[in-house]
């Protein structure tokens, strides 16, 4: 139980520290911290309940967010060039927004199918909201009312992790064996060990005697 502890622990602190991605200066050092953190968490949690969609979908959201934030870069850098010299950088600016917008949304699609499934094995709904609010925070960012979304949804997050206890997994009931039945002696058997009686005064005699030990009168074969 110590590990999937201390896997939730590292998937709330990473949660916390993308919390403080926003932070002038220190803020992206302590977001790839805290993306970090939150995949070695996820891992931890997807091993616990033998589900490794769980980590696939993280890891894969994590990737694309990455790719996203590139792209941003990317964007940026085209716009500065194009305010400078009045030439094709907009063109390359507009490209990586479009880009960084298409990966933003697909990353958000696969943390929420692993916040789905977290929800669905921890029984912590709070991890539902979480991926329902990246999910529309994505497609919303485009207004920049997404960005608050975000920042909500990852709080989700953070009290989810916080909160859940996991469930451990069902025993397999103990189910009693019955003993053997125990074996009848064949018909054999049974007059071969069966009593055996002296036919002249009828006491109890050996089976392999022969003759009567009361009577001395000589049995049969």
């Amino acid at each position: 139980m110590s590990n999937v502890e201390s896997s939730k622990s590292l998937a709330l602190v990473g949660s916390i520290l993308l919390l403080l991605f926003w932070i002038p200066y220190g803020g992206v050092v302590l977001g790839i911290i805290g993306i970090i953190l939150f995949i070695i968490g996820v891992k931890g949690l997807a091993d616990f309940y033998h589900d490794n969609a769980i980590y696939q979908n993280a890891l894969t959201g994590v990737i694309f967010y990455i790719i996203a934030l590139v792209a941003v870069a990317v964007a940026v850098v085209g716009f500065v060039i194009g305010f400078l010299t009045f030439g094709l950088g907009f063109i390359l600016g507009i490209a990586g927004l479009v880009i960084a917008f298409v990966f933003y949304i697909l990353s958000a699609s696969h943390l929420r199918r692993t916040f789905s499934d977290l929800a669905q094995k921890s029984g912590e709904q709070s991890f539902s909201t979480a991926g329902m609010l990246l999910w529309w925070g994505a497609i919303l960012t485009i207004i920049f009312v997404g960005l608050f979304l975000i920042f909500v949804a990852w709080i989700f997050a953070a009290i989810g992790f916080s909160s859940m206890k996991p469930q451990q997994q069902q025993q397999q009931p103990f189910s009693y064996a019955p003993p053997p039945p125990i074996s009848q002696p064949s018909p054999s058997q049974a007059s071969m060990e069966a009593p055996k009686f002296c036919p002249n005064c009828g006491a109890p005699v050996d089976a392999n005697a022969t003759f009567c030990p009361h009577c001395g009168k000589q049995l049969r074969a």
